[in-house]
Parts: structure tokens; C-alpha cells; sequence
């Protein structure tokens, strides 16, 4: 399992830029390193605490045995006390297979012992290295987004000013040229539709005008 969760540690560390290659997104497959690597945890959480639990029981039966032991000694002693040598001989040889019974129970509770410790310091370890993985990881996420954002931007600039574009704005700039060549000519055509007779018109009036404009001066003899 602690191998396992060591492999898992590799493949977030160093195939980042692989699994980019393969069209995986980088950010699932982190969600699922660490997924992974929560259920190694719980795993290992869960071997250590019945190993602890193994440990405990081991001490408690050892810890009978040996009070099993100092108890048929008081029991021998007394015995002797009261003249009953039998009922001594029976006492101390209980003692005797309690004792032997506790020192095999001691031998495994050390052993059971030993092997939880190791498992306690795996434990540490791994999540030790989970609280470092998780860190790199939202730094690695926070990277990955980062650069699919700038992908996003770089792709759509480049669609700013295509050729596309280009054309598309000269093809409306060449319609504005129309429209305004066109209110030119429609001008120019106005003009020149005048008649004679439009402009003996206008002539007239200016002739109205002057002669009024004469009558007025003599009129305040400014002539």
C-alpha cells in the first residue's frame, strides 16, 4: 500500500506534460491522484488501528497472565502457611503455565507493538506527503488553468486582424466610399438638372432685390 501510494506520488510529480499529451485534462486527473491517494490513507488509517487494536488485546492477556502469576504465588504461600503442600504444588504449577503463558503473550504484544509503531510512522509519512502533493497540486491546477486560459486569449487574438477580418472591414469601408461617391453624384446631378429657366428665376430675384436696395438709398439720400 505505502509503495503504492510512493508510485501515485511519481505519476503527480513527473507525467504531468504526458498526460497533456494524451488530450487527458490535467486538472480531473489531479482531483483523482489525490482522490487516490486519500483512499490509500484510509486504508493504511484503518490497518493501523487494528493492529493497535491486536496490540492492546495482546497487552491485556499478557497483563492478565502475569496477575495470574503473582496471584497463585500468594496462593502457594499460603498454602504452605496452612500445611497443605498438595494444594501448593497444584498453585505454583499454574504459576508455572501462567508464566509461560505471559512471556508468550509479551513476546507477541512486543512484536504487535513493533509492527504498529512502523505502521503509525508509514501513516505520518503518507500524510506528510498528501498535505505536500495537495499543495502541489493547486499549484499545478492553478498552472494548468492559467495556461488554458492564455491559449484561449492567444487564439482568440489571432482571429483579431485575420485575413478574415481584414477583409471584411475593407469590403464595409468600400461601401462607405460608395455611399458617399453615390450622395456626391446625386449632387452634382441635381445641379445640373436646373433649367433656364430656374436660374432667370434666381436672376430675377436679385434684380428685385438691387432695385429695392436702390430705391431705399435714394429714398435716404445716400446716393
Amino acid at each position: 500500500m505505502f509503495k503504492l501510494f510512493k508510485r501515485m506520488k511519481t505519476v503527480v510529480s513527473s507525467e504531468l506534460n504526458s498526460v497533456l499529451d494524451k488530450a487527458e485534462d490535467p486538472v480531473k486527473m489531479l482531483d483523482q491522484y489525490m482522490r487516490d491517494m486519500s483512499e490509500d490513507i484510509r486504508e493504511v488509517e484503518a490497518a493501523v488501528a487494528k493492529q493497535i487494536a491486536n496490540e492492546k488485546m495482546l497487552k491485556r492477556k499478557a497483563n492478565d497472565a502475569n496477575a495470574m502469576v503473582e496471584k497463585r504465588q500468594e496462593q502457594a504461600e499460603k498454602a504452605i502457611e496452612a500445611g497443605n503442600e498438595d494444594l501448593a504444588r497444584r498453585a505454583l504449577q499454574d504459576k508455572k503455565d501462567h508464566a509461560a503463558t505471559a512471556e508468550a503473550l509479551n513476546e507477541s504484544w512486543e512484536r504487535a507493538k513493533k509492527d504498529a509503531d512502523t505502521l503509525r510512522d508509514k501513516l505520518d509519512e503518507m500524510k506528510k506527503e498528501y498535505q505536500e502533493m495537495k499543495l502541489k497540486k493547486d499549484s499545478l491546477k492553478a498552472r494548468a488553468e492559467s495556461a488554458k486560459t492564455r491559449t484561449k486569449m492567444n487564439r482568440t487574438m489571432s482571429n483579431v486582424g485575420s485575413d478574415e477580418s481584414k477583409q471584411g472591414f475593407e469590403r464595409m469601408e468600400e461601401k462607405v466610399l460608395q455611399y458617399e461617391a453615390e450622395a456626391e453624384t446625386s449632387e452634382d446631378i441635381s445641379q445640373a438638372s436646373r433649367s433656364i429657366d430656374d436660374e432667370f428665376e434666381e436672376l430675377d430675384k436679385k434684380d428685385d432685390i438691387d432695385d429695392e436696395l436702390a430705391a431705399l438709398k435714394e429714398k435716404l439720400g445716400k446716393e
